[in-house]
């Protein structure tokens, strides 16, 4: 498994690098992500609402 733990330090690597080079870059994947985040959640509820 050390490759494993190679590549999470890698992806750590280069969001730290995005975010220190591209501030208002970085904001935006982070209100994408919670926004997608936010959307499955509320689909998962209307699903399980309708099964009720």
């Amino acid at each position: 498994m050390p490759a494993k733990k190679y590549v999470a330090w890698a992806a750590a690597a280069v969001a730290v690098a995005y975010l220190v080079q591209r501030p208002d870059g970085a904001a935006r994947a982070v209100a994408r992500v919670a926004t997608g985040l936010t959307s499955a959640a509320d689909s998962v509820a209307t699903f399980l609402d309708a099964l009720g």
